[in-house]
């Protein structure tokens, strides 16, 4: 997979604390499923965060680049520190590096200082953010919303997820087998929308820092390009401001989501990229 850096400068409109905003969100987000997990970690490196679940889905065991990089030494020993922690348990992992964090001259060889520890070109997202939806532009599917209260509904997240990232279902049923992430009470909302009878779309939105950070948003194959993402994930947002006053809200968008999200009304910030390392024998 060829990876192409497009940056996002604050001389583009772009201001230097939104980017940083959208870092820690990231991060925030991903430290909350780990405390919230039986046997997640969190930690605080000096070259390196850990937010890990511990668990055989590497999207749910990531590390964090502390603060911007000034050369491709200090990639590389974060690189070093993150393969510390995850090689001796023997779980799949991803770095996730922030493009606006790369010194220019470092991006082109970014796959190149970290194919050392492991790791591969993954996934490319684009932060996005925005301090209030605009009205749908089309009319949106009748679908029928659930919260993710029981074990269902938690169990119907997981099976989107596992089919939008081809992850077997066992596995991503584990890892998110975890009440706070979805049932609200001021803790993380997760929401599933069913179309004819069908689980279709979820939506999941963590409190974090005064704002609603939203993740696993997908769609099962058949129900996409209908609208039903976008009809989960206003459900959803709407329950957290009004059980937690959130309206300000971060997320972080595949390729396929962006365009959806752009319609919605939130803005690019800045790009992060996860590079991906395989399960090691313990």
């Amino acid at each position: 997979m060829t990876v192409v850096w497009v940056q996002l400068q604050p001389g583009d409109g772009v201001p230097i604390d939104e980017i940083l905003e959208s870092n820690q969100q990231f991060l925030g987000a991903w430290r909350f499923m780990a405390r919230h997990n039986p046997r997640g970690e969190v930690l605080d490196l000096p070259d390196v965060h850990i937010a890990s679940a511990n668990g055989a889905w590497m999207m749910l065991n990531v590390a964090f680049l502390r603060a911007p990089v000034k050369s491709a030494e200090e990639l590389q020993r974060a690189a070093a520190a993150a393969a510390g922690y995850f090689v001796p348990r023997g779980n799949p992992w991803m770095l996730a590096v922030c493009e606006d964090w790369l010194p220019a001259e470092v991006r082109p060889r970014a796959a190149e200082l970290l194919a050392p520890y492991g790791l591969k070109t993954g996934m490319d997202t684009t932060g996005m953010v925005t301090d209030a939806l605009v009205p749908p532009r089309r009319p949106l599917p009748e679908v029928e919303l659930r919260q993710a209260v029981d074990t269902k509904g938690r169990n119907d997240i997981a099976d989107i997820n596992a089919h939008a990232y081809d992850a077997p279902r066992d596995m991503v049923r584990a890892s998110l087998d975890v009440p706070a992430y979805f049932a609200g009470e001021g803790l993380g909302v997760g929401y599933v929308a069913y179309r004819d009878g069908e689980a279709a779309s979820s939506t999941t939105v963590f409190p974090i820092d005064g704002v609603a950070y939203v993740a696993l948003v997908a769609t099962m194959r058949q129900h996409r390009k209908l609208g039903c993402a976008e009809a989960v994930l206003r459900k959803a947002l709407d329950e957290m401001h009004r059980t937690q006053g959130l309206k300000r809200t971060v997320l972080h968008a595949t390729a396929d989501g962006y365009p959806v999200y752009l319609r919605m009304g939130y803005r690019a910030v800045t790009r992060i990229h996860f590079y991906m390392a395989a399960a090691s024998p313990r």
